[in-house]
């Protein structure tokens, strides 16, 4: 059986129906509490602390966790747990030492946008950093977007059977109707809604698999006789491994996640956001692991999976064991991560270009009215979304090629110099744009020179290139400052 004829189920397409109409509906209830731009971009500073936790955890898993890592572990076995032991990792310290002084620090500078805050904390009246940062954001960002409305057609398309080029309209077209209505806020509700779907999906799903399958040592021992590498975790080697966890530096580079830390009422709440964040990371990344396990277990051949993509593992696998009513909860599930992200880089795109481009510097000075800076933010969402789609379509073949490869740019340019600027006196304007210049650069030239000689993620050189850029030439420019005042 296809796996779209169990949509064709009129209980299971209702429910499959009701997931996806859910965001547009929470637009319209959020629609009056977005009044003005602070709302449109961070929720006018007043979200709760569960809403942060469960928003920020979604918006930074997307496809990546429900079709990458499970389509990783279904590719290499166990060794696909380090990708996710970075990120949480990371990210648990990250809830702490960078939100709670983000979100003081951006609030005492009025800031709505990491590069508001860069640029007040650096006193940079001739907007280098902003500008410098914008057209990263924008580059990466876009890429970024694209992968995951790539990924959310695809998977529109095999469980419905559609076209790829109508799963994609429909995908974007849905995103941006709850965004234009609702702003972060929407975003923010339909985040926290949307991890309950996906820990559904990511925690039920594995459990009443390895029940089916008899259990956990039935699994083992049948992994290890298709690839006793399988059940070896560290069977990958040293370069990969560190490869995988490395993947956590990205995080603390990525716009759309570290906003939800300005986000919140009270930066001390986000002690209570690090346990529900981190305890859902956790428990979330090894179901994704456990079906691409199960997946392998039971499917020996990736042959044997849609278009032999291993990624699809989540949705043949949610096919086979389940009857029409889970199955369209499940897809809504997949397709739930994947609006998860796609909604909130599509909010940083259109702040970069709103708030960074045209209100700091096309418009400086000049007051524009409050409801004209909320209409032109909708209508900058719209018009990214179509571009978006556009890229989305024409690099239909190469969403975690672009995933990986957004992420590492993002982590790599933004990550060091959030850190030092939160943590360093002595950094400076000209470290954090030599920071994010580095960062970019290298990223593309081990992306795509260097990777495959080494093996090794280009976000980590890319990351660290962009600290020792940072910090060297912070110290050179704030001597030269030194010493130029003295002369004078």
């Amino acid at each position: 059986m296809p796996l779209y004829d169990k949509l064709s189920h009129p209980i299971a397409l209702i429910i499959f129906l009701l997931t996806l109409s859910l965001p547009v509906l929470i637009g319209f209830f959020t629609l009056k509490k977005t009044k003005n731009q602070s709302d449109f971009f961070i929720g006018g500073r007043a979200m709760n602390k569960f809403i942060v936790a469960l928003s920020a955890v979604s918006s930074g898993r997307s496809s990546w966790l429900v079709l990458g890592v499970s389509g990783m572990a279904y590719t290499m076995g166990t060794g696909a747990i380090w990708a996710v032991v970075g990120v949480a990792t990371v990210e648990m310290f990250q809830f702490i030492y960078i939100g709670h002084k983000l979100r003081a620090q951006t609030e005492r500078h009025g800031s709505l946008t990491i590069l508001d805050f860069f640029e007040s904390r650096f006193q940079d009246t001739k907007h280098l950093i902003r500008i410098t940062g914008a057209l990263i954001i924008i580059i990466f960002m876009t890429a970024y977007l694209a992968a995951q409305f790539n990924a959310g057609a695809k998977s529109l398309s095999t469980a419905l059977g559609l076209p790829l080029i109508v799963a994609l309209l429909f995908s974007g077209l849905l995103i941006m109707i709850y965004m234009v209505l609702g702003g972060y806020i929407a975003v923010a509700y339909n985040d926290a809604i949307r991890s309950m779907i996906m820990i559904f999906g990511l925690v039920v799903f594995p459990i009443y698999g390895l029940v089916k399958i008899g259990g956990y040592n039935v699994l083992l021992e049948t992994l290890y006789r298709l690839n006793p590498a399988h059940i070896d975790p560290f069977s990958l080697g040293a370069g990969v491994i560190i490869g995988f966890i490395g993947i956590g530096l990205g995080s603390p580079g990525q716009p759309h996640i570290v906003v939800r830390y300005m986000s919140i009422d009270d930066p001390e709440k986000l002690r209570v956001s690090t346990v529900v964040g981190t305890f859902w990371n956790v428990v979330m990344g090894w179901g994704a692991v456990f079906i691409g396990l199960l997946g392998r277990a039971v499917i020996p051949l990736a042959s044997d999976l849609p278009d032999k993509n291993p990624e699809m593992i989540y949705l043949v696998l949610s096919g086979k064991y389940f009857g029409p009513v889970i199955y369209g909860l499940l897809i809504g599930g997949i397709f739930a991560a994947i609006l998860s992200t796609a909604d909130s880089q599509l909010l940083v795109v259109a702040s970069t270009i709103v708030r960074d481009f045209y209100e700091k510097i096309f418009r400086k000075g000049k007051d524009i009215d409050e409801s004209r800076k909320l209409w032109l933010s909708r209508a900058v969402v719209v018009l990214t979304g179509v571009v978006a789609m556009g890229l989305a379509y024409i690099a239909k073949d190469l969403i975690f090629w672009l995933v990986l490869f957004a992420w590492g740019g993002l982590g790599a340019s933004f990550g060091s110099a959030i850190i030092f600027s939160l943590y360093w006196q002595r950094t400076t304007k000209y470290g954090v744009v030599a920071g994010m210049v580095s960062g970019t650069l290298v990223t593309i030239f081990w992306k795509l020179f260097l990777k495959e000689p080494t093996g090794i993620y280009e976000l980590i050189p890319a990351f660290l290139c962009s600290a020792l850029m940072v910090a060297g030439v912070s110290l050179i420019t704030q001597k030269r400052a030194l010493f130029d005042k003295h002369i004078s």
